[in-house]
């Protein structure tokens, strides 16, 4: 995330003492990833980070996957999973690889422990709902349409004004922009998607001096562990950096056109390793005169293709509808479903929304998502 950012209080120089106005000075903590090289930021806290009064094994955490994969266009329809329990412990899994889980969460109650994933950088689609995202770092408000980003390790916790319905894709690897749209400073690109100005950062640093028993639940290495911490762990009075939580909207983003059919990499918003996520949003259609604005058919020779539909418009698909998820494995081809191709013609404009994920290695899909396919979808391409 190649944005500096601070809040609160910070000394001038880097591994300085801050003093307290009660005398002492404040605990300095470094975040960040890959060692001492990769993004990071300095947190000062009111205590030390470090003063757990408890751990132990709270349970393991395994995505069971169909016994017998089958090789072919699968559909999930997700609004029909009843909104129930926690946003962080009853997250349902859908589709998974070795590098990235695609789960929803339809929490209807938050959460009174504090959340840290300690093996996954989180990608949050706010499908629907309103709220704030807590951190060390500061507030995140979020809405409909919002994608958080939170990196490994960022301890959070939702609160929530309208209970919302969550896509979370967990990745292994660091979440970032595409290569291609900033330069070699960092700075986003003329003729990107979207600039610094869309990206949202965390606001309204408020410090928490509180002592007692605090739950921390981290999960990592196939499993959850809780840890009592013996005060508020969102004492921080200031920090600065490059790593803390961050969000966008799928409603910022802006499409690119051209005269004919252009292939989806121009709708990318992220990538990470042996992923990448586009934004499919409200956009004029291509305008040659003879034009097919639906897209051709394809082979994704070496990746499976997830989309996720928040309408249930999109031009290519029929019998979709919101909340849906299509899978397209690695080879097959797909396309636009029988009269599509010949209905976009003519067409001005869409006003789809949906989100595309593409793996470079294989999804799994688990037991949880055969409770909601769509068993004939794999035919209905049929004439």
């Amino acid at each position: 995330m190649p944005i500096y950012h601070s809040l609160g209080q910070i000394p001038r120089k880097r591994h300085t003492a801050l003093p307290k106005a009660t005398g002492g000075v404040h605990h300095e903590q470094l975040m960040g990833n890959y060692g001492f090289t990769g993004p990071s930021s300095l947190l000062y806290h009111l205590r030390r980070p470090t003063a757990v009064r408890e751990v132990s094994h709270l349970a393991p955490v395994q995505h069971e996957v169909e016994p017998e994969p089958m090789l072919g266009a699968r559909h999930l329809r997700t609004a029909r999973i009843e909104r129930g329990g926690s946003p962080t412990l009853d997250r349902v899994p859908l589709l998974v690889n070795a590098e990235v889980a695609l789960l929803l969460a339809t929490p209807e109650k938050e959460d009174a422990h504090f959340y840290r994933n300690g093996e996954a950088d989180e990608y949050v689609f706010v499908v629907e709902g309103e709220g704030v995202l807590q951190t060390q770092f500061g507030e995140l408000p979020f809405t409909d349409g919002d994608q958080l980003v939170i990196h490994r390790g960022i301890l959070h916790r939702y609160r929530f004004v309208r209970l919302p319905r969550l896509l979370i894709m967990e990745s292994r690897g660091y979440i970032g922009w595409p290569r291609r749209y900033h330069n070699d400073l960092g700075q986003i690109i003329e003729g990107a998607p979207f600039c610094e100005r869309d990206i949202k950062r965390p606001q309204r640093l408020t410090t928490h001096d509180e002592e007692g028993a605090f739950e921390i639940l981290v999960k990592q290495r196939g499993g959850l562990t809780r840890m009592v911490l013996a005060h508020h762990p969102f004492d921080v009075v200031g920090w600065d950096g490059y790593y803390y939580p961050w969000s966008f909207s799928i409603h910022d983003f802006e499409p690119i056109t051209g005269t004919i059919h252009q292939p989806p990499p121009i709708h990318q918003l992220l990538q990470g390793e042996g992923w990448v996520l586009c934004n499919f949003c409200p956009r004029p259609y291509d305008f040659h005169p003879r034009a097919i604005p639906a897209p051709y058919n394809h082979s994704n020779v070496m990746s499976d293709e997830v989309l996720f539909y928040a309408s249930s418009e999109f031009m290519s698909r029929r019998g979709i509808e919101y909340g849906s998820i299509t899978l397209h494995p690695d080879g097959c081809p797909h396309g636009p479903h029988p009269g599509r191709y010949e209905e976009s013609m003519g067409q001005t404009r869409t006003e789809e929304l949906a989100v595309m994920i593409d793996t470079f290695r294989p999804l799994a899909v688990t037991r949880r998502a055969l409770e909601i396919e769509d068993r004939d979808y794999a035919l209905s391409w049929g004439e």
